[in-house]
């Protein structure tokens, strides 16, 4: 059986350190989506020539909270909701669409439509079956769900949904797995 790559992200509140959410990444069904965002997530591909945006998460904001629901984050451009882009200079085409939205702590493209997809996610806080076939489900949280993303669900906001205390990436990046026999991962920074 394949090994499936693995990310994360650190997050802050407050400029205060969080903690580290890991994902495990499904590349075997969505393997352009899984790249997007592990790209993102390291960085690698530098300054967008179209927009002279860096191509990273780092530093960005959760914009969306919905306890209960979701977690919403990934608009590097705007940082409101509005904005982001993906690494292939535009939006780019949905993969398969047929992985159930049925859990908490899956990882899923935010779009605005079929083929919309840009850089902005989101983390499921519950399951969520309404969204089937509307969002490229491509990972999910492998460590950091309850203690992490729960802290980010309880996170006041306002009328739109949105922190009222500034939630940011303040690291991201790829994990490579070092032990075959144990399955441990290491940061590649």
């Amino acid at each position: 059986m394949a090994v499936l790559p693995r990310v994360f992200i650190d997050f802050s509140i407050e400029d205060q350190p969080l903690g580290r959410v890991i994902f495990e990444l499904f590349t075997d069904t969505a393997p352009r989506t899984s790249e997007n965002f592990r790209a993102l997530c390291t960085g690698e591909k530098g300054i967008s020539p179209t927009t002279g945006h860096a191509l990273h998460y780092k530093g960005s904001p959760v914009h969306r909270v919905i306890a209960g629901f979701m977690v919403q984050a990934g608009d590097f451009t705007k940082g409101n909701g509005t904005g982001g882009q993906s690494i292939f200079g535009g939006n780019f085409e949905d993969e398969d669409l047929s992985r159930p939205v049925d859990k908490e702590g899956l990882l899923c493209m935010a779009n605005k439509g079929p083929h919309t997809n840009g850089s902005q996610i989101f983390i499921t806080l519950a399951p969520s079956s309404h969204l089937t076939g509307k969002h490229v489900v491509f990972g999910r949280v492998v460590r950091g769900f309850e203690d992490v993303v729960r802290a980010i669900e309880k996170v006041p906001t306002d009328g739109k949904d949105r922190p009222v205390n500034a939630v940011v990436i303040s690291g991201c990046g790829e994990l490579v797995r070092v032990a075959k026999e144990t399955g441990e991962f290491i940061c590649s920074m």
